[in-house]
């Protein structure tokens, strides 16, 4: 029997009514969970054992699988197996140190790699500027900022992989002029300062993008979105060399 137009049409009706409704309501309330459900839950070293210190992790946008992290002195690593095995990809290269790592929301085969670690500790390694990758990590190139020793932070611009934005230590024993933050609108050909206090005074991981109808500064930019507002900080702070 096959259903009246009259059925059909009040289907209709109420499927685009419930449409309409979702559509024009306000935002979903968080779903609420028991904790009892995570109580069991702790935390596990996953490896590699013999990377040293990290500053540096990210993830890839609709990978829940993938990470990579960078070492302060074991170079870049990658799991595509949520930590299960982990493989290094940056032991081709002449530097160690990693202080930040980026991958392009909008194309995950393009990395971008700051060496130097960024932890202004007792001891501290330094890199030779800023690394790039357009084939998820299988090669690598050097891409300039060659004196800014220390990286802390690098973002990509959401919708365009060849607008990054890196904050730079700089020396951390004496002062010099490659540091603040710097730009590059041709995937790190060519390098803008557009930010710099003064040879002593360094950026600290301290970039922030933030939407521009929003006061909301945020680590990682919406996806959605050109990066249209940076926020930054700045410190002075100068390690010294005791001969005694």
């Amino acid at each position: 029997m096959k259903p009246s137009r009259a059925a059909i049409a009040v289907a209709s009706f109420l499927l685009v009514l419930c449409a309409s409704v979702r559509l024009f309501a306000g935002p979903e309330a968080p779903k609420q969970f028991d904790p009892k459900l995570f109580q069991e839950l702790r935390w596990r070293l996953i490896g590699p054992s013999r990377a040293g210190r990290t500053l540096a992790v990210t993830g890839v946008r609709g990978q829940p699988e993938v990470f990579y992290f960078g070492s302060v002195g074991g170079g870049v690593w990658k799991t595509n197996d949520a930590g299960r095995t982990w493989n290094p990809i940056f032991d081709s290269q002449t530097i160690a140190s990693i202080g930040a790592i980026a991958i392009a929301p909008s194309d995950s085969n393009v990395i971008y790699v700051g060496s130097g670690e960024a932890d202004m500790r007792s001891s501290i390694s330094y890199g030779d500027g800023m690394y790039k990758s357009t084939d998820g990590g299988k090669t690598w190139a050097h891409i300039g900022l060659e004196d800014s020793r220390q990286i802390g932070r690098i973002i990509v611009d959401p919708k365009d992989t060849n607008r990054v934005f890196v904050a730079a230590l700089g020396h951390a024993y004496g002062p010099n002029q490659d540091r603040g933050v710097f730009r590059s609108k041709d995937g790190g050909k060519s390098w803008q300062k557009i930010l710099f206090k003064d040879e002593n005074t360094r950026d600290r991981c301290g970039i922030r993008t933030r939407q521009s109808k929003s006061s909301l500064c945020r680590d990682v930019a919406d996806a959605k979105a050109a990066v249209e507002h940076l926020s930054a900080f700045v410190w002075a702070r100068q390690r010294v060399i005791s001969l005694e």
